[in-house]
Formats: structure tokens, sequence, C-alpha cells
């Protein structure tokens, strides 16, 4: 391998290795403002939740140091946040969970969606079914979450996330993770 195509490779290397994980920078700037508008502060701290590889290996929703954090203001606990993506018809979006001390659903929000159909599932007014809910609790969007018409696979993408984050919740508690 010539000089050249060493320098390429380490060079991809290293943005890999230092510049390709963590949670984007546009996500975060959208995470922070959600969680200082629930939380009503910008005095917060994020701390990531810590999971057994085998523990994990049980959970609907694989949880890692960039997707579930506790909040924190100085040693109280304001609550959790959970950020990933869920699949639309052709892409991804993003979308932000929020939850009180007592692991209740308090926010929801769609961070960013990359679809010209379907962003109807970003509405206030659709996420707040979402609301209070707990690990103990089950959604479906064949029950009890209403659907959208033109963003069918959306709602059920968004709807089987949250039940996987619910029994995710659930299982960390019995668990005594959270």
């Amino acid at each position: 391998m010539n000089y050249r195509k060493q320098i390429t490779v380490i060079l991809a290397l290293f943005s890999l290795v230092f510049l390709g994980f963590g949670i984007p920078k546009y996500i975060q700037k959208k995470m922070d403002k959600e969680i200082e508008k629930v939380f009503e502060t910008s005095t917060y701290s994020m701390q990531p939740i810590s999971v057994s590889k085998a523990l994990n290996e049980q959970l609907p929703t694989k949880i890692t140091n960039e997707n579930f954090f506790k909040v924190k203001q100085g040693n109280t606990l304001l609550g959790y946040a959970f950020v990933d993506q869920a699949s639309s018809k052709t892409a991804k979006f993003d979308y932000l969970v929020v939850f009180n001390p007592k692991l209740e659903i308090i926010h929801s929000k769609v961070l960013i969606y990359r679809e010209e159909y379907g962003g109807e599932i970003g509405s206030r007014r659709w996420l707040e079914q979402f609301l209070g809910k707990s690990g103990n609790d089950r959604v479906s969007h064949e029950s009890n979450i209403d659907g959208i018409s033109g963003a069918t696979i959306s709602v059920r993408s968004m709807t089987n996330a949250v039940d996987d984050l619910l029994q995710t919740i659930g299982k960390l508690k019995a668990n005594k993770v959270l």
C-alpha cells in the first residue's frame, strides 16, 4: 500500500473513532431544547444509563451510553430521556421520549422527520396519546393508539418503538437498574 493510501485509511479510521459516535450535534441541540422546555431549566446534566450486556440482550430496545440518560439537576433526579430512530416508509426519523422520576412518559417529540408524507406523527395532539404510559403499559396501533391517514407506516413504527421502550423500562425496573 503506498503512502497516500495509508494516510487516507488512517484518516478514515480516525474520523470513525473520534467523530462517528455519539448523538449528532443537530440532534443533541434539538434534544437539549426539549429537555430544557420540559424540566423548565437550562442547568441540568445527562448521565448515561449502563446496562449489562446479558440484560441488554433480553431487552426489546437496546440501551447504549448514547440513547438513554438520567436527567439531573445537581443531585436531584428530574427524570429520564431516551432518543432513538424509527423507520418511516423509506428513511428513519429521530424521536425523543422524556420520563418523570416515576418512569411515566411526560413528553415525546419527533425531532427530525425525513419523509414527504407521514410527518403528522410529529403533531403534539397525536403524541399526547403516549403521556402517562409506563413500563406497566402496552401501546398498540391496533387497539389504543389512533392511526393517521397517510402516515400508517410511521404510526406503526413510532407506536412499536414506544411499546418496545415501555417493555424495556419495565424490565429495567424489575432488574433494579432503574
